[in-house]
């Protein structure tokens, strides 16, 4: 949604009717996640994607029967179907789209765009079935848009939509028709805009320069620190969203972290190096990485005990960082620290796809 919310809000202001396929649920394989989302207006125009261009000729077609009927629609596509064979979904998935109009716009596109441009916490609840088909709430930390009629409702599903914020997770829930918990009479899919996990990478060396355009890439806010500013500069590091200069353990101590975020402590110095690791590991965050030869961790993990660290805090440290592909430089170390984390966040043991034998999307 984030990457064609301009484009939307310029068709809606140009007086454009709007449909809006969101793909809301995937079960086995598929190219895409929930919350991806394929745009069409009444002039034939298209934004978008849901399937990476399996599905979207087929949901043109919904898309144009949903803006000439004014009704939403649940679609479903699946190797198991004859209709996905023939649009050309060949993975082996099977994905649900929900498309409607956005003839209520007014109420919620703007008030999304504000808050995704000064990285408010939001999320977008969209009722998929029952009597209140197509009505929409966005949710905020405090306060909430739009209802579904039901005050019950409305409450229940925006305290779905915080605690599912808090998470930063989307996906289908189920309700009774006054917001009840237990039944299932409507579906609503939830979708969570929290803003962009952070990285910290700690220690301005040629690996760190590296390691911040993997972040960026995979859609970290980057903040790079180190206590020398002969070295932690932004000529070095114009990729970095910040550049801070101070001891790392000290700046580590003023910012709150999250499941969501990462550490990554690259000076390979041990007067920086275990500060900083003592002061991750009192924080929630999901990912810590430390440079370092096996040899060196041994006596990290030393140093640590001795400074207090128990051996289940030892065990949340990566290190050495990285998977084992055998990368030497800092490009192919970047590469291997970002895998490690993507694996380690997906719960997945890191191995050869080809040769594995569980599913590729778990």
């Amino acid at each position: 949604m984030r990457e064609i919310l301009p484009q939307l809000e310029t068709w809606v202001a140009d007086g454009r009717r709007v449909a809006l396929a969101t793909l809301v649920r995937v079960v086995k394989s598929a190219p895409r996640q929930p919350g991806a989302v394929m745009a069409v207006n009444d002039g034939g125009q298209v934004v978008g994607s849901v399937s990476g261009g399996c599905v979207e000729a087929a949901l043109y077609e919904e898309a144009q029967a949903v803006l000439e009927s004014g009704r939403p629609r649940l679609c479903r596509y699946g190797i198991s179907d004859e209709e996905a064979f023939g649009v050309g979904l060949t993975c082996g998935g099977t994905i649900e789209v929900f498309v409607q109009t956005l003839d209520d716009a007014v109420a919620w596109l703007a008030p999304l765009s504000n808050a995704l441009l000064v990285e408010r916490h939001v999320a977008l609840a969209t009722v998929m079935t029952g009597p209140a088909a197509g009505a929409r709430l966005l949710v905020e930390d405090v306060g909430a848009r739009g209802t579904t009629g039901s005050p019950g409702l409305d409450a229940a599903l925006a305290a779905e939509a915080r605690a599912m914020l808090r998470l930063g997770a989307s996906g289908l829930r189920h309700f009774g028709p006054a917001g009840e918990q237990r039944q299932d009479d409507m579906t609503v899919f939830i979708e969570s805009f929290a803003p962009p996990p952070r990285m910290l990478v700690f220690g301005a060396i040629d690996f760190a320069v590296a390691a911040v355009r993997m972040g960026k890439f995979l859609g970290f806010r980057v903040t790079l620190c180190d206590a020398r500013p002969i070295f932690a500069t932004r000529a070095r590091f114009p990729e970095a969203d910040e550049v801070v200069v101070r001891w790392p353990h000290e700046y580590l101590a003023e910012v709150k972290l999250g499941p969501r975020d990462a550490v990554c402590v690259l000076t390979h110095d041990a007067k920086f190096d275990l500060p900083v690791l003592v002061e991750a590991l009192k924080t929630d965050v999901g990912y810590i990485g430390a440079l370092g030869s096996r040899r060196t961790h041994e006596r990290r993990r030393r140093d640590l005990l001795e400074a207090g660290v128990s051996e289940a805090d030892l065990a949340r440290i990566c290190s050495p960082v990285g998977l084992d592909i055998g990368g030497r430089t800092p490009e192919e170390t970047a590469v291997s620290i970002a895998a490690e984390l993507i694996a380690l966040r997906n719960g997945r043991p890191g191995g050869r796809l080809s040769a594995g034998t569980e599913a590729i999307h778990g």
